[in-house]
């Protein structure tokens, strides 16, 4: 079956889904995204993505293309011409079509609009969690900025083929301060030999993650200490468990930071808890 998009009222094989090269998510990557999960042919904590969609649109000074209510209909609906089961659904709203110059359109173009859905192998994302994955640090060299869901995501791309390279899966920006803010496309989190969960703030130089915020409930009903202060890599190559999150990835544990094991090189029972409780506390729409 072929794979169908969304793309501005249209929807389309994704073989004839096209965009308009003057669109400023092409010239200057002028927009923003969201990426949910899809569970059970159900949308997970979709509300909570809508609401940081919404709030990146703003900051980014973006309006929204259609009322909320229709774009739910969307992304329902291109989940379910696409039969996808278990994966993913990506959003990704642009500024709109003008002529190429930096400054705003004016006057204000429409806005353009494109979701997409795949479905993944949840036996190998389980697969992978059971054994962990690798990550390694590298220098944070984004705007600061990084609280919007933007498409502009070079250094990511870079940081993720830096890891690749290195045999990891994951990389964790480290600021000038020596601390590491958030995975190249997840956040970052370890657990002391305490038993004390620890995270940066949202409120520092990461984006918000939906996942993040969600485990932070988890959490507490399991009554695990949680900490929100940053941590250096030192401390996390001494941590006795490790992991990040991401909504492809829910609670991923992580066994080595670069090179060195986190917690015997196995991941932890904590993560591993953390992980099949999420979807508990999830929202299902």
């Amino acid at each position: 079956m072929s794979r169908i998009a969304y793309v501005n009222g249209q929807y389309r094989p994704m073989r004839d889904a096209v965009v308009n090269i003057e669109d400023r998510g092409y010239q200057f990557s002028d927009g923003i995204y969201e990426v949910c999960e899809i569970r059970g042919g159900r949308i997970v904590d979709m509300p909570r993505h809508l609401a940081r969609l919404q709030r990146s649109l703003s900051e980014l000074r973006i309006a929204m293309p259609m009322p909320l209510a229709s774009l739910e209909v969307v992304i329902h609906e291109v989940v379910r011409r696409n039969r996808v089961n278990y994966g993913i659904v990506y959003l990704q709203i642009s500024r709109g079509v003008a002529r190429r110059d930096h400054a705003f359109p004016s006057p204000a173009v429409r806005p353009s609009v494109v979701v997409t859905a795949r479905s993944l192998n949840l036996e190998k994302n389980e697969a992978t969690a059971s054994h962990g994955i690798k990550v390694i640090t590298t220098a944070e060299n984004r705007w600061p900025r990084v609280d919007i869901k933007s498409i502009s995501l070079l250094p990511n791309v870079l940081a993720k083929q830096q890891a690749r390279e290195q045999g990891a899966y994951e990389a964790w920006f480290v600021d000038r301060d020596g601390f590491v803010t958030e995975g190249a496309s997840s956040n970052a989190w370890i657990i002391t030999k305490d038993g004390i969960v620890v995270t940066r703030s949202a409120d520092a130089g990461i984006l918000p993650g939906i996942t993040r915020t969600v485990l932070t409930e988890v959490l507490a009903a399991l009554q695990i200490r949680l900490e929100v202060r940053p941590f250096t890599p030192q401390e996390a190559y001494e941590a006795a468990e490790a992991f990040v999150t991401a909504c492809s990835q829910i609670v991923m544990p992580v066994v080595a930071i670069d090179g060195k094991p986190v917690g015997g090189g196995q991941p932890g029972p904590i993560a591993l808890k953390l992980r099949q409780h999420f979807h508990q506390f999830s929202a299902f729409s």
